[in-house]
């Protein structure tokens, strides 16, 4: 029992009395001694199921192939693939050479053997080597081959080190960048390194130009954003013409390029920024045309359109939008969601139908002034998700597309652009003999509050779950309610090796395509945000009650589970229906939103108010956020709630671990069974390296049964 230290913060009239917000100092030793004693707890109170974990961890390690590599993908004179190791936590990163300047076939290589000719690039078993953490944030090849920038983070916080290998010797050269954000790339001849810095706020607001040799405080900062609501990024464009960097806030974004081969010149602007204008750039060749820009972007377009227009010269000033030719017009029907240029074909990422699918556009025979023309790739399942894998080259003549669903483990295709011609490269192997048959997946809808129909993903094991003529449940089972809702994320099929664990022991699980989310379309994002936030709660609910309303379960035999912006989402429904699930599994969860919003000193807050709004200076946006903030609204009596589990980690610098220590504290002063696990060397993401990974998963599955009444299986 934490401590109650009342402190009072006091907005637009309101005071609120907090009680525990003394656990935010993680420097005082009385802080983490109380974490300390926050894990012991939950250790104590869970021992009993060290077995099931146990069984678990086993299940998972027993079905995954540990020596494994990826598919290899061509860039430049060499193929690039990364390899796992049998008992070895991080993969490695290798490559091989081309046999030539026509070699477009993958070479087949044997994942228990090292293959001839192979070059190890990156060993993160080596670099982790005496680190509890490790996480690679960059990973750039220079486009002549010879020289590697990566970027590592050893305690969880996402600060990376930005360093350069000579591929030619292996050492790394002297050059150190600290203090940096994810995305460093390289210019293609090797000679400059690109990055970005944060603010204090952990806002990624400035850009480096790195020449290497010279020493980091010589750095030349090439773009600063005042704006704190802006991200940037840096990246490189496939053909390797352009360097870019992107510039984006929740509604408005801007793009700079600058010619590769003179990566010393200066930026410059596409299109000036519009307030609630979004749009990305990709450079191509056009046939009979020559240079240009693909434009994706939302002007009078809410599900967002194609355009091409003219590369801006240098000195120009920015290009004008009005002069941008339609070449995909809006549909509200179907999202578009990115733009991938080829040499002969165009690709754009396309949302239909709850669906992410693939849709190629070829250049031969375009018409000026006709719309283009996309063929979206077809799949045999109705649940699936498909989307453009690794492509650096561009003039590839076979698109890599990656597949899968909720039964069908990640399938690589490469595809014959000129012929359609379909090749399986790659399926995840599943070992232990499993059949994608012995499972079913199929998606039903519920009737939200205001009428709306809101998707829900099921899958299950066929002979461990019994069905009525209707296709839902006979008899009700045990289920885990998943959902998100934020950001425009969509939560899309996806295949899950440690999922199998709970649906051999007859569980359902099922995914809650809530509003916030990018399901449906723009539309399904905006209906979920900011002053319509609370659509987010009362469609998960509604998805709840449908799956017990059709017999899929019971309120006894339900978990909901959610992280992040989906741990909100978990702690919003737990005051909102806590007799409607045995448990909330609650992972990093944004619980006590209220007050990180009113802090534009923490990480993140200022980016944050386009998504939730800004209730530091809006009254009617306090009152909105303080009726749903899940951890001002825990009664005086909480003894009613089903079961909690928080998990978060005490370096995550996305969701601070104070949040969820303050919410298990007042759930638990309240009388809420609820349990704290806190990872004391980790970030956001949770621990790093697989088996350590795999643990993790099979506590919170142990938990998980356990709730459900399958403790015993």
């Amino acid at each position: 029992m934490a401590d109650r230290r009342p402190t009072e913060r006091t907005h637009h009239g309101h005071t609120f009395v907090d009680e525990y917000e003394w656990l935010r100092a993680a420097d005082d030793p009385e802080v983490i001694a109380h974490l300390e004693a926050e894990n012991a707890w939950t250790q104590a109170q869970l021992a009993h199921l060290e077995p099931l974990r146990d069984r678990i961890f086993h299940e998972i390690k027993d079905r995954t192939l540990e020596s494994d590599l990826s598919v290899p993908v061509r860039q430049g004179d060499h193929w690039y693939y990364v390899r796992t190791v049998e008992g070895q936590q991080y993969p490695l990163h290798a490559r091989v050479p081309v046999s030539g300047p026509d070699d477009w076939t993958p070479p087949s290589l044997d994942p228990g053997e090292v293959p001839a000719g192979e070059q190890v690039l990156l060993d993160q078993n080596a670099e982790a080597e005496g680190h509890d953490f490790f996480s690679l944030g960059s990973f750039a090849v220079s486009g002549d081959g010879g020289r590697l920038v990566y970027a590592v983070d050893t305690t969880g916080d996402e600060r990376y080190t930005v360093r350069v290998r000579d591929l030619t010797t292996g050492a790394d050269l002297p050059d150190t960048i600290e203090q940096t954000f994810p995305g460093a790339v390289i210019s293609p001849d090797g000679r400059y390194v690109f990055y970005p810095t944060v603010d204090d706020a952990w806002r990624p607001d400035r850009i480096w130009r790195h020449e290497v040799g010279q020493p980091a405080s010589d750095d030349v900062m090439v773009l600063e954003e005042p704006d704190e609501r802006f991200w940037l990024g840096v990246g490189l464009s496939r053909d390797d013409r352009f360097l870019q960097i992107e510039l984006g806030s929740k509604s408005t974004s801007e793009s700079w390029i600058l010619e590769a081969n003179d990566p010393a010149g200066e930026f410059r602007v596409v299109w000036e920024r519009r307030e609630g204008v979004e749009y990305t750039v990709e450079p191509t060749l056009l046939p009979g045309r020559g240079p240009a820009l693909l434009i994706l972007h939302n002007e009078r377009a809410q599900n967002f359109e194609l355009v091409t227009a003219e590369v801006p010269p240098a000195g120009a000033g920015p290009a004008d939008p009005a002069a941008a030719a339609v070449v995909v017009p809006h549909d509200p029907d179907v999202r578009l969601e990115a733009v991938d240029a080829f040499s002969t074909h165009v690709v754009l990422a396309v949302r239909r139908d709850a669906t992410p699918r693939v849709a190629v556009v070829a250049l031969d025979g375009l018409v000026p002034g006709v719309p283009w023309t996309a063929r979206e790739l077809e799949f045999d399942e109705p649940l699936h998700s498909a989307e453009l894998a690794a492509n650096p080259e561009f003039a590839t003549p076979a698109l890599r597309v990656h597949g899968t669903s909720f039964v069908t483990p990640p399938t690589v295709y490469d595809i014959d652009l000129a012929t359609g011609e379909r090749v399986v490269r790659k399926r995840q192997e599943v070992l232990g003999g499993y059949d994608p048959r012995d499972y079913a997946q199929s998606r039903e809808w519920a009737t939200a509050e205001d009428g709306t129909r809101v998707p829900i993903s099921l899958v299950w094991k066929r002979d461990a779950v019994t069905l009525d003529a209707a296709g839902t449940g006979a008899d009700p089972a045990p289920l885990l309610l998943y959902g998100y809702g934020a950001y425009e994320i969509s939560m899309d099929p996806y295949f899950s090796v440690p999922r199998l664990s709970l649906l051999d022991r007859g569980v359902v699980f099922a995914v809650a395509h809530v509003r916030g989310g990018g399901e449906m379309g723009r539309a399904w994002y905006e209906g979920g945000r900011l002053d319509r936030k609370r659509n987010t709660f009362t469609d998960f609910v509604a998805c709840a009650e449908h799956l017990v309303g059709t017999g899929w379960t019971t309120p006894e035999r339900m978990v909901a589970d959610g992280g992040s912006a989906g741990g909100l989402l978990m702690g919003a429904v737990a005051n909102l229906a806590p007799e409607k699930f045995a448990g909330v599994l609650a992972g990093v969860p944004f619980v006590d939103a209220l007050t990180s919003i009113l802090d534009p000193s923490l990480p993140l807050t200022v980016v944050e108010w386009e998504e939730w709004g800004n209730p530091l200076a809006d009254p009617e946006v306090y009152e909105y956020m303080r009726s749903y903030s899940p951890y001002e609204n825990v009664p005086d009596d909480a003894s009613h709630y089903p079961r909690i589990l928080a998990v978060t980690s005490l370096h995550d610098t996305r969701v601070l671990y104070v949040e969820p220590a303050k919410w298990v504290a007042r759930l638990r002063a309240a009388g809420a069974p609820a349990l704290l696990k806190i990872e004391m060397s980790a970030g956001h993401g949770g621990v790093s390296g697989r088996y350590a990974r795999w643990e993790e998963i099979a506590f919170e599955h142990a938990w998980t049964l356990q709730t459900l009444g399958l403790a015993e299986s």
